[in-house]
């Protein structure tokens, strides 16, 4: 059996971390022992799993691939970095031929889809690697093609809350919120309430201590014009675990739609929960 190259790129990003991790362990994985970083990253290396990971500095990942290339041929790229580099890195996967599955918000989205279509890369693009959450959101998917006037005039509050480390607004709340602009609400994106304060969390929330440094809560209420209906939708996540299984999945699954010969197209994770 031949085993699939990941290069995690993020490192050393707890979710990242978690993710070569796991790749580490994995008989049908093989993790390179290379990462690119972002500029602010002052260490040359770290250890997962027992095996040394170089991190590549922006100034140095363009000639730098060219020699992981030469040595390892073909491998997918897993991406968790800051939405300030969304644009950027893609443009670089597509530009040196690199598969890549996505999992970071942010970004010019139009921008990143138009990058991949218009290269001979294909890649898995996400904003949520969570398997169920990704299941929810077909299922308002399907409420929203099917049921266009479901909760018109309804009034709609979104409150969200991460680790204090993510910087951009949910980017699985904007997409929920968009399920619910089709079905009637009118509800922007800048209306978002995020909460990026760990003694709110804690004390307000209710988010376990533990949990702090990575979480994901979410909350969507729905409320009839004469108040007399009320809808409330929540999905809270503590840790990472399910999205470094969602990820691996998204790996496996970009794996097999190379080996079709499938080029410049975006899978999405209902793609990969289809195919599962």
């Amino acid at each position: 059996m031949n085993r699939i190259k990941v290069m995690v790129n993020g490192l050393p990003g707890n979710v990242t971390r978690m993710i070569a991790q796991q790749i580490a362990r994995d008989d049908a994985l093989t993790l390179l022992p290379y990462s690119l970083t972002g500029p602010e990253i002052e260490i040359d290396r770290i250890s997962v799993e027992d095996m040394a990971i170089e991190l590549i500095a922006p100034d140095r990942r363009d000639a730098s691939i060219m020699a992981i290339k030469d040595a390892y041929d073909h491998f997918i790229s897993v991406d968790f970095t800051h939405p300030s580099a969304v644009n950027r890195n893609a443009r670089f996967y597509c530009t040196h031929g690199l598969p890549f599955v996505m999992g970071t918000t942010g970004g010019d989205r139009q921008q990143l889809h138009e990058t991949v279509t218009k290269s001979s890369v294909s890649a898995v693009i996400a904003p949520n690697m969570a398997r169920q959450i990704v299941g929810l959101q077909a299922m308002l998917a399907y409420g929203a093609d099917n049921f266009p006037e479901l909760f018109q005039g309804y009034t709609l509050e979104v409150h969200e809350s991460h680790q204090q480390g993510k910087a951009d607004t949910s980017g699985t709340a904007k997409a929920i919120v968009g399920y619910f602009n089709a079905m009637g609400v009118v509800f922007t994106n800048d209306q978002i309430q995020k909460e990026r304060d760990p003694a709110v969390q804690k004390e307000q929330w209710g988010i376990p201590e533990a949990y702090l440094g990575g979480h994901g809560w979410h909350t969507y209420t729905l409320r009839s014009p004469d108040g007399t209906t009320l809808f409330e939708l929540k999905h809270n996540i503590n840790g990472r675990e399910i999205y470094v299984e969602g990820t691996l999945k998204a790996v496996r699954y970009l794996d097999r739609k190379i080996q079709d010969g499938l080029q410049g197209r975006i899978f999405t994770m209902i793609d990969v929960l289809k195919a599962t």
